[in-house]
């Protein structure tokens, strides 16, 4: 006679793990973390605003007082007395123009490293690696020797030019590990359908890539907003500063003007505020698909 066989128990019929909860102890030790790392982010920016209210004796005083004397002066004297709204419109026009040219030029070198074999493929995306490692301190001469002969200087088309080379190689880099999550299988179901390779990638793949176009539009965007090296190098007319070049001018070597600096340092965050708004819900998306695809 046989004997018996055991049965092994279902899966369905084991128990879940319970879930681990926190001692109080740990619990009020994260969130203590928590809020000491979101204090530490946000004071530089609260003491800034807060600076930015005070009249400039106060600001230079060496006793500390978070609020004294506060009123908006600062902020009309930056905007009526000042070149500041013209340094605000020409960093918009660049940054918006870096941004659109970025987006386009990326999306498609990035589009054709996921989906096309060609000479030179892999040649090109270690170029487009190697291009990070050089510091802008060692870039700014060549390109600003090509801006010369170009007779591009002190114009925003230079610096344009000039951000494009240090936020496209990265873009197209990140948005090719976002098109290689895509399934190819569209592209041929679409081909399928009589759409060309352009017509594909236009209508059917980039309304898929919406994350990582945010990631790429924000990242070009904030790259020629801040910008600071570049501005100063190539332009040389106060009607043609950007703001990196232009907030320069409240802090020379002597005689600071703080009280211009601080409320101009508040109102350049609202644009990059504006954008990244938009753009916060596929940022996670965007960077964590392009960070592990490639």
């Amino acid at each position: 006679m046989s004997a018996p066989v055991e049965v092994l128990p279902s899966l369905v019929d084991v128990p879940p793990k319970p879930r681990r909860h926190r001692t109080p102890l740990a619990s009020v030790a994260l969130h203590g973390t928590m809020l000491a790392a979101v204090a530490i982010a946000l004071f530089p920016v609260v003491w800034v605003f807060l600076s930015s209210l005070k009249p400039r004796q106060e600001i230079q005083r060496s006793t500390i007082d978070l609020v004294s004397s506060p009123s908006l002066d600062n902020y009309r004297a930056v905007l009526f007395d000042t070149n500041f709204p013209t340094w605000f419109l020409n960093s918009v026009i660049v940054a918006v123009f870096t941004m659109l040219i970025g987006i386009m030029m990326s999306a498609t070198a990035g589009y054709a490293l996921s989906r096309f074999n060609f000479a030179g493929k892999r040649g090109l995306m270690w170029v487009f690696l190697l291009t990070q490692m050089f510091p802008v301190a060692i870039l700014i001469v060549p390109i600003y020797t090509i801006m010369a002969n170009l007779g591009l200087i002190d114009t925003k088309l230079s610096l344009i030019i000039a951000y494009c080379t240090v936020a496209v190689p990265f873009c197209a880099w990140m948005l090719r590990g976002y098109f290689d999550t895509i399934p190819k299988e569209l592209d041929e179901a679409a081909a399928l359908d009589g759409l060309g390779p352009f017509q594909t990638f236009w209508r059917v793949i980039l309304p898929l890539a919406r994350p990582g176009l945010a990631v790429t539009a924000f990242y070009t965007f904030i790259t020629a907003w801040g910008e600071v090296a570049y501005a100063i190098a190539f332009i040389q007319t106060s009607d043609n500063y950007t703001l990196g070049a232009g907030l320069k001018q409240f802090v020379p070597q002597f005689n600071q003007r703080w009280e211009l600096l601080t409320p101009a340092a508040i109102l350049i965050t609202i644009p990059a505020g504006i954008v990244f708004f938009f753009a916060q819900k596929h940022l996670v998306a965007g960077l964590t698909a392009g960070g592990t695809k490639g």
